[in-house]
């Protein structure tokens, strides 16, 4: 194949340059201002991505991270993915590359555990996800890596909680092995690595029991992406886009008993094929980078919105299947999911929330050149989503940059879920080709003016929201989590191959807001209460959120349910409705603003906890 064909491909993804909208909307921004405290707070982890210079596809599309209390002592933690260098190579000067835990001390700090929790491990990792799989009261973690994944559950140690590895005996790995062998031997190796991405947890079967939904990214080995040759100018090698690579499917492992999962991705529905060419066998139609689960008709079963690279994106919708089992029904074209503008993007992160009141949107986070894809609900039955970018703002300022990690999250805590992206390219050296390209690329912040129609989105300028949220970084993986217990969301952002984040959010709005941990019933849910729906009534508006493990791209955030309320003073009612075959429907009522209540499944009473005391 021509060099020119390849580097385009690589560089572009054959995608047409279309200069960005450059009007700028007017409005008047909150007084909401992120700042950086990575550095006060004793956070030093850096992600390692192992490169040496051949620039192999994996090095730039991690990591993730994933908010997740380990100890329930009520603030929350952060877990952070590394990869690591490749078979033969030394590893950095700063020492081994290892997963990392903070643990939040609940005075504005963070301490490394990651020894003493067990999880200063080497792995070419890439996501996580976060639940308690096994109903026992504490949140265990699933973590993707290229050459097989983990999944580590959380148990008493003789110094405190402690993760173990539990792969084998739960059976979710996913096959395949990390090589170990010389350099000279790794770049020959032609035998496919299993290559994974994004993760979920659900109970897609009602039973109680969590089981999980894995992503698998393209077909992989380090010989098949040094035998395709990709040169920039002057002669140096370029990245190799997933155009080259063979399709996957992605996996679904149902919970047995709390201990052990089986494969059930072929008679679930999700293995998705497709022939390459018009007549031809189908092959793994999937190169998927992110899931998020949502209930878009309302019917209380958990679907899937998955994103995909260069190919069309799935909508898994959950249905009855034979003898009282659910499945899984791919209806993304019928559902006007898998493509916009006709064609495929390239899909990295993506989130799902109530844009409008009674009115739930998805948003894909794609490539550079391609505006974010915004799919908003239409139609329940029959689903159906219409995209929405270009009226609702967003398609002209997110063009431009190429976009992974997207969170919908209400930063100003006026009721409206607002947008957050974080970029990056993954050319380091793309500006030898496209001059206006930078690698490193600054965040974007969206907010929601709550129009009716039209102009839902407005880009946040740096000077409104601090310097520091916009500050340039190879963005991949971030996530909310309200870390010093002050109501407002912070978050907290990766770069590739440098730096973890951590951004406060100073709010000076006086919005109220109400917060919400769910505890499930495990004789007939779970525990950590995912694909509950929760819905408040409050100054006369009726909103709603689905409490779900992942959002964006490799990443989860807090699944404490927050929802700002302006200058609304509490919420007239809230309503429950609980996962499981059952549907169970709880109210309270009169809950104040201000405050962090506990809502348990089956219990009357709404209890008010502080943070650490929960």
């Amino acid at each position: 194949m021509g060099v020119s064909a390849v580097l385009l491909a690589a560089l572009l993804y054959w995608r047409s340059l279309t200069p960005p909208d450059s009007s700028e909307a007017i409005a008047t921004f909150p007084p909401v201002t992120f700042t950086d405290v990575t550095e006060r707070a004793g956070i030093h982890f850096r992600h390692v991505n192992g490169a040496t210079g051949l620039k192999l596809l994996p090095e730039t599309m991690g990591a993730g991270v994933a908010v997740i209390d380990f100890d329930r002592d009520g603030w929350p933690d952060l877990f952070f993915v590394n990869s690591r260098p490749w078979p033969g190579h030394p590893e950095a000067a700063s020492g081994r590359a290892t997963q990392a835990l903070y643990r939040n001390k609940g005075d504005g700090t963070f301490e490394d555990v990651s020894a003493a929790a067990g999880l200063d491990i080497e792995l070419y990792g890439m996501g996580c996800a976060v639940a308690d799989f096994d109903n026992d009261g504490w949140p265990d973690l699933f973590v993707t890596a290229v050459g097989g994944n983990r999944l580590y559950h959380n148990e008493p140690g003789p110094n405190g909680r402690r993760f173990v590895d539990v792969t084998d005996r739960a059976g979710v790995g996913g096959g395949g092995t990390w090589p170990v062998v010389s350099a000279s031997d790794f770049v020959k190796w032609d035998k496919p690595i299993p290559f994974p991405s994004s993760a979920t947890w659900l109970d897609y079967d009602g039973d109680g029991r969590l089981d999980l939904f894995v992503c698998d990214y393209v077909t992989w080995a380090p010989a098949l992406d040094l035998g395709i040759r990709a040169v920039l100018p002057g002669g140096k090698r370029a990245y190799v886009p997933p155009t080259y690579f063979s399709g996957t499917h992605c996996a679904l492992y149902r919970n047995v008993d709390g201990v052990r999962f089986e494969d059930v991705s072929a008679r679930a529905g999700v293995r998705v094929s497709e022939p390459v060419a018009p007549g031809g066998p189908p092959q793994p139609g999937g190169k998927s980078l992110g899931v998020v689960v949502c209930d878009p008709d309302g019917d209380g079963w958990p679907d899937l919105i998955v994103a995909n690279d260069t190919v069309r994106n799935f909508f898994f919708h959950n249905v009855p299947g034979p003898g009282g089992s659910r499945v899984f029904e791919e209806i993304g074209l019928t559902a006007n999911v898998a493509y916009a503008d006709g064609r495929a993007r390239g899909g990295m992160g993506v989130d799902a929330a109530e844009v409008r009141p009674g009115q739930l949107a998805a948003v894909v986070a794609n490539f550079t050149n391609e505006p974010d894809t915004l799919l908003t609900l239409r139609e329940r039955s029959p689903l159906m989503f219409r995209e929405t970018a270009t009226a609702d703002g967003l398609a002209g300022a997110s063009r431009e940059p190429m976009k992974f990690g997207a969170l919908f999250f209400d930063y100003d805590l006026d009721g409206r879920p607002d947008l957050f992206t974080c970029n990056g390219h993954l050319e380091p050296d793309i500006s030898r080709v496209q001059p206006h390209h930078t690698f490193a690329q600054s965040a974007q912040l969206f907010r929601n003016t709550g129009r009716p129609s039209g102009g839902l989105f407005e880009p946040v300028p740096p000077d409104r929201a601090g310097p520091d949220l916009f500050r340039p970084i190879v963005g991949r993986g971030c996530a909310y989590l309200d870390f010093d217990g002050d109501g407002a969301w912070d978050l907290v952002v990766i770069e590739n191959n440098g730096p973890a984040r951590l951004l406060r959010a100073d709010n000076r709005t006086g919005n109220n807001w109400l917060r919400f941990t769910l505890e499930g019933d495990p004789a007939v849910s779970n525990r950590d209460a995912l694909g509950a729906e929760v819905t408040i009534e409050s100054g006369g508006q009726t909103r709603r959120q689905y409490v779900t493990a992942s959002r964006g791209y490799l990443s989860g955030s807090e699944l404490t349910v927050a929802f700002g309320l302006g200058r609304e003073n509490g919420a007239e009612r809230v309503r429950v409705r609980w996962p499981g075959r059952k549907g169970v429907v709880q109210e309270w009522t009169g809950l104040e603003a201000g405050h962090l209540y506990r809502l348990t499944q089956g219990r009357a009473e709404a209890t008010m906890v502080t943070c650490g005391g929960r």
